[in-house]
């Protein structure tokens, strides 16, 4: 044996003993349409850097950032065949799996974020266990920017402004389009990757998305207003499919889960800082505020509760899940009025 050869030889015997045989390890695909560079996937990575650490090696992540892995449909279709083995997502994606995934995204069901903050404590493990259950682990539910709102290049106060502009609405999403049809609004369905185009061309006028998602997608370059109503609270995750995930080591596994779940807990408080961040940025682009009058703002409530029970009829969501979130809010409110 040539000594170039044993030289070979013997740096590969080193590479494994200090990596703990990482040439088997478990390699976890993961896609996202968050920028590279992003807060997320800069969370993300840190995270995952955490966790070949720890596991020396034996479980690693590999991210496709920016949406090269296509939308979110073509990235769950990629997991289902083993292409891919996670993404990070919002809740809404994955209610083809778990519908009650997007209980929080409902139309206009929440006035605040200290509600929101408040029924989170109660129903994230619900929702958590819920995906599990149906094929997908997470580490733990994120702020996804705050709340969604309506962003426009007309100012809109009450429903029938919207009814006069052209409405985007996320591609595949039934309960966001049941929803429309009961504003009496014809949207326009299209995939997050074609929205910045829809706009730009005027195929559409009117999105809703969080302040900084607006940022990070440059939507906010294409609009003029921003109507200040919670329209939907948007959280993410990040969702690993459970058959990859449970090719990792017993004692792996509880260290990836207690790792990765620190890492959304750190994103779910910067997230909610930079939701404040990313409004102030929005005026210093010059994007006007509308803030609708009071009996404006209960005119939006009480049709959004009208819709809501027409998403629940449809069967976009569970009654027992909405009744869950029902009993918070309203232990929340009872909590805040005032002692008379």
């Amino acid at each position: 044996m040539s000594g170039w050869k044993l030289l070979r030889i013997t740096a590969l015997v080193l590479v494994l003993i200090l990596w703990g045989g990482t040439a088997g390890a478990v390699v976890l695909k993961i896609a996202t349409l968050s920028p590279d560079g992003s807060s997320w996937m800069v969370k993300m990575r840190e995270g995952a850097a955490k966790v070949a650490e720890a596991t020396q090696g034996r479980v690693q992540f590999k991210f496709y950032p920016g949406g090269v892995m296509g939308n979110d449909e073509a990235v769950l279709r990629k997991i289902r065949i083993g292409q891919l083995h996670g993404g990070a997502f919002t809740g809404g994606a994955l209610s083809g799996y778990y519908p009650d995934a997007q209980i929080y995204a409902m139309p206009l069901k929440f006035k605040s974020l200290e509600e929101v903050d408040y029924v989170r404590q109660f129903m994230d493990t619900v929702i958590q266990e819920g995906l599990e259950k149906n094929g997908f682990v997470s580490f733990g539910l994120s702020d996804g920017g705050g709340f969604a709102h309506i962003m426009s290049n007309a100012p809109v106060t009450d429903v029938d402004a919207l009814k006069q502009l052209n409405v985007w609405i996320p591609a595949h999403d039934k309960m966001i389009s049941e929803a429309m049809k009961g504003f009496g609004i014809s949207p326009i369905s299209l995939s997050i990757a074609d929205v910045r185009t829809g706009l730009q061309t005027g195929l559409i006028d009117t999105v809703a998305n969080t302040p900084e998602g607006a940022i990070v997608f440059q939507w906010h370059t294409q609009v003029k207003y921003i109507t200040r109503l919670p329209i939907a609270y948007i959280y993410g995750l990040l969702a690993v499919d459970r058959r990859a995930f449970s090719r990792i080591a017993p004692e792996d596994r509880i260290v990836t889960r207690d790792i990765m779940a620190q890492v959304w807990r750190e994103m779910n408080v910067t997230n909610r800082e930079r939701y404040k961040d990313a409004m102030r940025a929005l005026q210093k682009q010059g994007i006007q505020l509308v803030d609708p009058k009071p009996e404006l703002q209960e005119a939006w409530y009480e049709k959004a509760a009208v819709i809501n029970r027409r998403v629940i009829d449809a069967g976009h969501i569970t009654p027992a899940m909405v009744n869950m979130l029902d009993a918070h809010l309203a232990d929340f409110r009872s909590r805040q009025a005032p002692k008379p």
